[in-house]
């Protein structure tokens, strides 16, 4: 099991900080603070570096400083007996570039996998009260850290789908139509969406044991929980799917079936976690969901995932948090970043955990 350790980590002109270096610890690192000053774009830094991109935008620019024209990340890791220093960089009106010990990646899809990450956020909550794609996101999130082909397979997928919606909103404005080249992109999407819905399918039945054992730790196992995996080619593949929803496809200028309507259903107690769980059963549920994401990376990636947890103990009772500390204090795992508004509440809860540790002050 390789070992993976952010040691030094350089904010210039990133979101809130001008200039600012972190030398970490190994284990855990903890920054209190103030609301807005800054905590969880520290970790969310770290994340960017892990993914190429912020856990909650997806538009770069956002992450530069107001008052400046570029910024940059900077981190120092090591990975096993390797040193990895990457830098991830935008200038406005540029495309960022990502570099891995001075060499520019070309793809950045490449550099995923690379440093393992998990956050654990209060933003969770949207896995389970807004719409499917926040759970198609969480899907290939894990399945893309340690599988490049999955990864560029989803690439290519919604290109190809956004071309044939762009060709669907061509034909109704010019009012005009040729199926011989609908059939082209139909061809692919259905070449692609094989593997990907497979893929799926053999993630889920890994990953559904690993969280329902995480549930029934945390939770000391009064209610019986399940996620399920919805998609459309359970029934019917989607060749059939895209031939009988043509004409709906027409009108709507959209096309309305495949792997990208996936969804995966949460239960507890054999009723939807949304309208029957309740905040606390939500919170275990959610917790739950990302150390099983924790155990899956470390199990596929040989290596400790980066742990994020932001504003958590703010968000959790006593009860949830004391279970959460015995499941770190656990030697499975690696580096930890924390974020607290409350400096002693969080230099109390980590030194329940046996462990070297560094407090930032923000």
């Amino acid at each position: 099991m390789k070992s993976l350790i952010l040691n030094q980590l350089t904010l210039v002109n990133y979101k809130n900080f001008n200039n600012q270096s972190f030398n970490l610890d190994e284990k855990i690192n903890c920054f209190v603070g103030d609301n807005g000053v800054g905590k969880t774009n520290v970790l969310d830094s770290i994340y960017h570096l892990a993914m190429t991109k912020s856990c909650f935008h997806s538009i770069g620019s956002q992450s530069i400083n107001h008052s400046a024209e570029f910024m940059l990340i900077e981190g120092n890791f090591k990975k096993g007996n390797k040193n990895e220093n990457i830098i991830n960089s935008l200038k406005k009106g540029k495309k960022k570039t990502i570099k891995r010990n001075g060499k520019l990646y070309k793809k950045f899809s490449n550099h995923i996998g690379l440093i393992p990450v998990v956050m654990i956020s209060p933003y969770d909550r949207d896995l389970i009260q807004e719409g499917s794609s926040n759970r198609r996101k969480f899907i290939d999130n894990v399945i893309s850290q340690n599988n490049k082909i999955y990864l560029t397979q989803i690439i290519s997928y919604q290109k190809i789908l956004s071309q044939r919606n762009a060709l669907l909103k061509y034909f109704k404005k010019n009012n005009t139509f040729d199926l011989s080249i609908l059939k082209v992109y139909d061809n692919q999407l259905s070449d692609l969406s094989i593997p990907i819905y497979k893929k799926r399918i053999e993630f889920f039945k890994n990953f559904v044991p690993v969280f329902i054992n995480r549930y029934n730790s945390i939770s000391q196992n009064k209610e019986k929980v399940d996620i399920s995996y919805e998609s459309q080619l359970n029934h019917e593949s989607l060749d059939s799917l895209l031939q009988n929803s043509l004409e709906k496809d027409r009108i709507i200028q959209y096309t309305s079936c495949g792997i990208h309507k996936d969804d995966m259903i949460f239960e507890i107690d054999g009723f939807p976690i949304k309208k029957l769980g309740s905040q606390g059963q939500q919170k275990s549920f959610l917790i739950s969901l990302k150390l099983a994401q924790f155990d899956y990376l470390k199990t596929e990636c040989n290596s400790s995932p980066i742990l994020l947890l932001d504003d958590i103990f703010d968000k959790l009772d006593n009860k949830r948090v004391q279970e959460l500390i015995n499941l770190v204090n656990d030697d499975e795992f690696g580096q930890l970043f924390i974020s607290d508004t409350d400096y002693k509440r969080t230099e109390n809860i980590i030194k329940e955990i046996n462990s070297t540790y560094k407090m930032f002050r923000l």
